[in-house]
């Protein structure tokens, strides 16, 4: 395994990093109709990551493992499975992960980025995952009710208390990470990561988000990063039983589109005829793009069985030539995703 600076900070982290959005489904379904996680086989995935070296992990209060959008019926799962992972591990050897936004509660103060909703989480999320602290705290989503400034001095006491390492965002609007950067700056608040999609066929952040890293020295965390199993070569011949696409309608209507398989098509004979994966392929590629940006990107993946881990993990060992990089530009514009990336704004409602 390689180790990184996690942006200009002094973290270190594995280049490849462990995503708990989607853990192994069973086929029984709860009284919800939600398929049920494989607690079992999610936690020997996350101990055979951490054998493996893989030192960061990520997941969120809300993730529940087999939901898209998950509801506070189900959210906490993610985290209670780690958290049970984890025992037995040095602490301090791991780099964790998760966020803070999404309802947790039918209560008016059940979501959001108020002081009084992130306190309220940060306890609940140390409970499930069973550690004193978080390395990395996500604001998730923006949360325009709330001023930014209140979201960020609380983190910030966070941060003082030792409850959290360091802070980061998901998804806010580009205009508004300057002033979140600069406002945390002023109150010492280390704010280092942007979590964000970005993959072969998904690429909207090289607009405005990654030059914004390299001007900040934020790093990078890529979610999505094989299009939610699109470029693993899955989808080419039909949908699996018990694949994503099964039981989650977004990636049939984002992804498979006869342009976007069409480009698989082209991916996956040249993935072939360099003699990889198409998984490594694709994480090989945002690797080899980190590189060429001078800017610190972490592929988030998120996989299913062992199997699929150690296939991951072999994409650390794949270069990729400036030939090769040059045909993926060329497969890359073939591929017709169905997203709009829309980001609301905070700044601007709450701020001077």
């Amino acid at each position: 395994m390689e180790y990184v600076r996690f942006g200009n900070s002094g973290l270190k982290v594995s280049k490849l990093c462990l995503g708990l959005w989607h853990l192994p489904p069973l086929k029984e379904r709860d009284i919800y109709g939600v398929y049920k996680v494989d607690e079992e086989e999610s936690i020997r995935i996350i101990k055979k990551a951490i054998d493996l070296g893989v030192n960061f992990i990520d997941t969120a209060n809300i993730y529940h493992g087999t939901m898209q959008g998950p509801d506070y019926i189900h959210a906490g799962k993610a985290e209670e499975v780690l958290g049970k992972a984890i025992r037995g591990y040095d602490r301090e050897s791991l780099v964790i992960s998760t966020k803070v936004r999404g309802r947790m509660a039918p209560w008016p103060n059940g979501e959001g980025l108020s002081r009084k909703h992130i306190r309220w989480q940060i306890r609940e999320s140390l409970r499930r995952l069973g550690t004193d602290y978080v390395d990395i705290y996500l604001m998730h989503r923006p949360d325009p009710s709330t001023p930014i400034e209140e979201t960020l001095d609380a983190l910030k006491d966070l941060v003082t208390q030792g409850l959290v390492h360091y802070v980061g965002e998901s998804y806010f609007h580009p205009d508004d990470i300057q002033y979140i950067y600069e406002y945390s700056r002023s109150i010492h608040l280390p704010f280092i990561a942007m979590q964000e999609p970005y993959n072969l066929i998904e690429r909207d952040i090289e607009k405005d988000k990654i030059p914004l890293a390299k001007k900040y020295g934020l790093g990078i965390m890529a979610y999505i990063p094989l299009a939610q199993g699109v470029l693993t070569g899955k989808y080419l011949n039909g949908i699996p039983e018990m694949s994503r696409a099964s039981y989650v309608d977004e990636i049939r209507w984002r992804y498979l589109t006869p342009e976007t398989l069409k480009a698989m098509r082209e991916f996956h004979e040249l993935a072939k005829e360099l003699g990889v994966t198409d998984a490594q392929l694709a994480l090989a590629w945002i690797l080899r793009k980190s590189e060429e940006l001078g800017v610190t990107i972490i592929p988030i993946i998120g996989v299913t069985s062992v199997a699929q881990l150690e296939d991951n993990l072999g994409s650390l060992d794949v270069k990729l030539s400036g030939d090769v990089m040059s045909r993926l530009e060329e497969i890359s514009r073939m591929a017709k995703v169905n997203w709009e990336v829309r980001y609301d704004r905070v700044i601007k409602l709450n701020s001077p």
